[in-house]
């Protein structure tokens, strides 16, 4: 029985309703729980698939506004309940929504643009996402998101850990927190069928070493980070949990929309003029937002949503990471990397807006069509220069699931 929605991204309500419904179907090998709360009080549920000691925890929902992790989970959980051998050994956990506070606030159903996706936009600030707080924040002052993330990893010890992320537009890519041998033959060929490309040069990844197109290994815990302001760092976050029981965590991203532009290995002709180039453009964007801010903020004096949170702490991240690009040399030089340094570019302005948007339409500010109208222009731009295509959700959602489920294999091979 199949109890996915494609057509659409599933709610919160609908996700756990599709979890109960496969948790009922097969109670002999099935349960679903609640492991927390969130700090709105909203639950943290878990869905487990077999017996067996060994486990998989498999993650969605870390960023608010990346929404295929979710029904890519319920896709696996039914994979997993159909091909018995996936089971014989291992059983596998699904946290179905690490943050669903933050998925009450982005409103995405089924974006029709990339100007649509960005009307209902919400990405926390960084202290306010349960797999980035620890990188952040001292332990005493965690979000119980974090500390419910946590306990199971304790719980469950997994040899590994797969969370499931996305870009709005671009590539697919995976990270992992320590290399997983003949990982990357699978996830090249799954995503050269569904026609998705594969973003080499992920600017998330700069500097890291590749195992394959595509696949990234973290660097150790002493290595230099390739954008020193960035205030967070992957190695604190939750992804290293796994690692004080022998496991590692796999990053898996997949695009909304895909380009094209971002797989292309060949040199760039000139990187360092062309991301200083990019950097000077970060700024400019940055500043126009910066300025509809401060003559809103007289009006907006008292508000202090999550909304306004972190399009100020989006804001705050930008003359760090552009005095990077300017003053370090580039991590790689090839034209995908590049590519993927304008999209960031791109994107930290872009959402700090849409945010910021929404702010200004629920307060009904003056400053609202002004807003839409640089949103609805900065998504256009974006999706025209990287002639951006839309990724049919049932392909986003095989691609995440097949790559997951090699994950998993060949790390069993890897810890046997």
């Amino acid at each position: 029985m199949s109890l996915l929605p494609v057509l659409r991204y599933p709610t919160m309500t609908q996700l756990i309703s599709s979890a109960g419904a496969l948790a009922a179907h097969r109670p002999a090998l099935c349960a679903l729980r609640q492991v927390g709360v969130s700090r709105a009080g909203r639950p943290l549920h878990l869905l487990s698939v077999g017996r067996a000691r060994r486990a998989v925890l498999v993650v969605a929902g870390a960023h608010a506004n990346e929404p295929t992790g979710g029904p890519t989970l319920l896709a696996l959980a039914e994979r997993v309940l159909r091909e018995r051998e996936l089971r014989t050994d291992t059983s596998w956990h699904f946290l179905l929504c690490a943050d669903p506070d933050g998925a009450s606030l982005h409103v995405t159903p089924a974006p029709r643009s990339l100007f649509e996706y960005h009307l209902g936009f919400f990405r926390p600030a960084a202290e306010e996402q349960p797999e980035w707080a620890p990188s952040v924040l001292p332990a005493d002052r965690l979000p119980p998101e974090t500390r419910t993330l946590t306990r199971v990893i304790d719980e469950l010890r997994p040899y590994l850990q797969v969370t499931l992320h996305g870009t709005d537009l671009g590539g697919t890519w995976v990270q992992l927190t320590r290399d997983v041998p003949g990982l990357a033959e699978p996830f090249a060929k799954s995503a050269a069928e569904l026609h998705i490309p594969v973003e080499t040069g992920a600017s998330d990844a700069a500097g890291w070493a590749a195992s394959g197109p595509g696949v990234h290994v973290m660097p150790s815990p002493g290595a230099g980070a390739a954008y020193p302001s960035m205030p967070d760092d992957a190695r604190r976050s939750t992804w290293y949990r796994t690692h004080r029981y022998g496991g590692l965590t796999a990053v898996v991203e997949v695009p909304m929309w895909a380009s094209d532009l971002v797989d292309d290995p060949a040199p760039h002709p000139a990187p360092a003029e062309a991301i200083r180039r990019l950097a000077s453009r970060l700024l400019r964007d940055a500043l126009e937002v910066e300025r509809v801010l401060a003559d809103a903020l007289p009006r907006l004096e008292g508000l202090d949503g999550p909304l306004l949170r972190a399009a100020r702490w989006a804001l705050d991240l930008i003359p760090g990471l552009a005095e990077d690009w300017m003053r370090t040399p580039p991590a790689d030089d090839t034209m995908a990397y590049v590519g993927s340094v304008d999209a960031f570019g791109r994107r930290l302005p872009l959402r700090a807006a849409a945010m910021l948007l929404r702010v200004l339409q629920e307060t009904d500010d003056r400053a609202a069509p002004h807003m839409e109208r640089l949103v609805a222009t900065w998504s256009d731009a974006f999706a025209e220069r990287f002639r951006a295509r839309w990724v049919p959700l049932e392909h986003q959602i095989e691609h995440q699931a097949r790559t997951v489920v090699a994950a998993a294999l060949h790390a069993r091979d890897r810890t046997a």
